[in-house]
């Protein structure tokens, strides 16, 4: 399975960066126009952590690869298919496997006044995420409501909310998480930034039975490759508390994890 769909991410970015150069060639195309006009971009990743952490949760105490393929068109729709894979030689591996579908609107209002006085944008962001645990043989599924302000810190308030059954792998909560982020450009001839970000989340019988949350900070690098190619180390921090650091005999810490991300445009 995890070797499957490898394989076919790796496929659907070589066919796709084929296209794009057939399509950058020849103009007038039937497929061409189409996405021209349907304003389709395309990107991949893929990205290997020293462990897989989440909301606070330690899910795989090892290496692991988080590849992804992520299509937007339409001003507004996208569509993302992330996956988790734990790359050791240990006997519990499969059971980190992971493919996560989400598929998200983004309406941005502009122009936006109070009173006299100018407004940033403001998005708002409503969507779907069906988790796959694979390697579990459960599964889980979220809607996603989110709101958006582009300035300082380009915060971003979003409400998950599980409504999968806990007989099925579902979480049957709600995880609330305000998200801040700032690059810094450090070497301006190569593109370079200083990537730092954070988020503070707050869970809500979230595969928990009462309330907690978790802190997240991460400081990292974007270097661009070449035009369309970047890689992205980073160090992490991500630290539990209330139920989700403490739940009956349950101890969670803090623990940090580092990785590394490889981007690709088309």
């Amino acid at each position: 399975m995890k070797n499957k769909f490898l394989l076919s991410i790796i496929g659907v970015i070589l066919g796709l960066g084929l296209g794009r150069l057939a399509f950058a060639e020849e103009s007038k195309t039937l497929f061409g126009d189409a996405f021209k006009s349907a304003e389709i971009e395309v990107s991949g990743a893929t990205s290997f952590y020293s462990k897989y952490m989440w909301r606070g949760f330690r899910l795989y105490d090892d290496y692991v690869v988080q590849p992804s393929i992520n299509v937007s068109a339409f001003k507004g729709w996208n569509l993302n298919v992330w996956g988790n894979f734990g790359v050791s030689d240990y006997s519990d591996a499969p059971n980190a496997n992971e493919i996560d579908t989400t598929l998200t609107y983004t309406h941005k209002f502009e122009n936006l006044k109070l009173g006299k006085m100018d407004l940033q944008p403001l998005s708002v962001t409503a969507g779907y995420v069906y988790y796959d645990f694979s390697g579990a043989g459960t599964f889980s599924k979220e809607s996603i409501l989110g709101l958006g302000y582009e300035t300082f810190l380009s915060p971003t308030l979003t409400w998950y909310h599980d409504h999968g059954r806990e007989s099925q792998g579902g979480g049957d909560g709600d995880y609330l998480v305000l998200n801040l982020a700032k690059s810094l450009e450090i070497v301006p001839s190569y593109g370079v930034t200083l990537d730092l970000s954070g988020h503070v989340g707050y869970n809500k019988h979230l595969f928990i039975t009462g309330e907690g949350g978790d802190v997240l900070l991460t400081t990292g690098f974007t270097v661009p490759l070449t035009k369309s190619l970047k890689l992205s180390p980073s160090v992490n921090w991500n630290a539990p508390f209330g139920g989700v650091a403490k739940e009956g005999e349950t101890k969670r810490k803090d623990e940090f994890f580092w990785g590394t991300t490889l981007t690709y445009n088309f």
